[in-house]
């Protein structure tokens, strides 16, 4: 369904409902063209809905949170020709099997506070558990914009349980489990065909939810943007070359930390493998499609294991890519309380990408309903391709890409790079690391030195666009006066 059809079917939808989200400027979100999934089974227990996440168990002032079952037949789907590196992949059908997994959402209590946009996160099992690192890394946008979530349990593992990629503290007896094992009482009905399924049951949970769904009280969303961080990301890039050509349900895409593969089509009953796609082919993302794609890549994800400096593309007027200096694939606030118990020999990152996510979903919701582009950042610097190698300074600071003030007014060095520790979590979560008091005696005449300069830098930060206004306070917060010398 190209643009002006999106269009006229909104507008005829705005004509015919009392809906919110129809306003002049809305690009109206994709309408059902296709199956969609039965949501109307409200999932209850004794225990609440279970996501692995330091939200586990939280509320959100304004916000109510539902739980359901999302059943229907899924196709999966074999792609015609090469998978090749342009992304301009050709699916087609293939497989069908019956699902009954589930959906968590989370949406305003009051329809006068929504603000027409469904974000749909693909759910991500790299933990062995459902996890929502998107919607934790952009919850306080998510609610001062009145956004509705969507956590898709998109994959076998998360939901019959299956192999773990990393465990993280806290996560033992829980990772590898799935939902099932978990809470059987809950979420004994549920019944995943496959990974192969994956992207058409995703496809039909958004469908639905464009659609004027009684699980979203009805409200017709303006827009859809799918959202997914590491493997799940990953997923996507699956999803856009080669099944959103077919589906065309989303209005936008959020990309954040994906790896240089693809998430692989495979057979029914099995677990894509990830793991074993690494050193794969190198697909980017396909140029010939409307729907845009903002790409935010951490330090650490630009070269290790995930190498994504191998499949950078150029900006255009459907892409963008930020690679954020001084941040890592997951850090000391997605991990929230358990980023204590983590021993990766040195202290694990402690840089402000959430603050820069929240700005870059910000800039894709406007380039999605209005269509002004998001700012564009420099690319970070690399020493070597081969292998590849960021390029640091003396302190051992990336230079290039993305600069926010605890990078460019430094008391700590933050960086991709892991620490010592050989555990795969540990090569996920860079590091910080003091800088020696002598080097900061060189670099601040005074702590006041230091505090202008970093404000002066986190309002340069704010006016590229980098982070929001709002969250201004929150980079201020990550300055440490206490560190230089009065």
């Amino acid at each position: 369904m190209q643009a002006p059809t999106k269009l006229l079917l909104a507008a005829a939808l705005c004509l015919a409902t009392t809906t919110i989200g129809c306003g002049d400027d809305d690009s109206g979100a994709a309408q059902p063209t296709g199956p969609t999934a039965d949501l109307s089974e409200e999932i209850t227990g004794d225990n609440p809905p279970f996501i692995g996440s330091p939200n586990l168990g939280a509320t959100f002032p304004g916000y109510v949170e539902h739980e359901y079952v999302a059943a229907g037949t899924a196709v999966s789907y074999r792609a015609i020709g090469e998978m090749t590196e342009d992304g301009r992949w050709t699916f087609e059908e293939d497989g069908s099997a019956d699902y009954r997994t589930r959906v968590l959402l989370r949406y305003p209590d009051d329809s006068a506070n929504f603000s027409g946009t469904v974000i749909v996160e693909w759910l991500n099992v790299s933990g062995g558990i459902d996890a929502g690192p998107d919607f934790d890394s952009l919850t306080e946008e998510i609610l001062r914009q009145g956004h509705a979530w969507a956590g898709v349990s998109a994959q076998l593992i998360g939901v019959e349980g299956g192999p773990v990629l990393v465990v993280a503290p806290g996560a033992e007896g829980l990772a590898g489990e799935g939902l099932k094992n978990i809470d059987p009482q809950r979420y004994a009905s549920l019944q995943h065909p496959g990974d192969g399924f994956s992207f058409d049951i995703f496809t039909q949970i958004a469908r639905e939810l464009g659609s004027g769904s009684a699980a979203l009280e009805g409200w017709v969303p303006s827009r859809i943007i799918a959202a997914g961080e590491s493997q799940s990301a990953i997923a996507l890039v699956t999803y856009y070359n080669g099944v959103h050509p077919l589906a065309d349900v989303f209005d936008g895409f959020f990309i954040h930390s994906r790896g240089s593969v693809s998430l692989p089509l495979v057979g029914p009953g099995e677990w894509a493998d990830l793991a074993g796609s690494l050193g794969g082919a190198n697909p980017i993302f396909r140029t010939d499609l409307d729907a845009p794609i903002f790409e935010l890549q951490a330090e650490g994800d630009v070269t290790g294991i995930l190498a994504s400096a191998d499949v950078r593309q150029p900006d255009s007027d459907r892409f963008r890519l930020w690679e954020a200096a001084g941040t890592a694939h997951a850090d000391a606030h997605l991990l929230g309380p358990i980023a204590d118990l983590t021993d990766c020999g040195v202290a694990i990152n402690d840089g402000p990408l959430h603050l820069i996510a929240k700005a870059a979903f910000h800039h894709l919701v406007e380039w999605v309903r209005t269509g002004t582009p998001p700012p564009t950042a420099p690319l970070l610097e690399l020493a070597s391709t081969d292998p590849l190698a960021i390029q640091r300074d003396a302190d051992g600071i990336a230079a290039g890409g993305l600069r926010s003030p605890p990078v460019d007014v430094p008391v700590y060095v933050l960086s991709g790079d892991p620490g010592p520790s050989p555990d795969i979590l540990c090569l996920l979560l860079g590091s910080t690391t003091p800088i020696p008091e002598t080097r900061l005696d060189e670099l601040y005449t005074s702590r006041q030195d230091y505090e202008q300069m970093y404000a002066t830098a986190a309002d340069q930060t704010i006016a590229a666009g980098y982070v929001l206004e709002e969250d201004r306070e929150a980079l201020l917060g990550y300055s440490d006066p206490s560190r230089v010398a009065e």
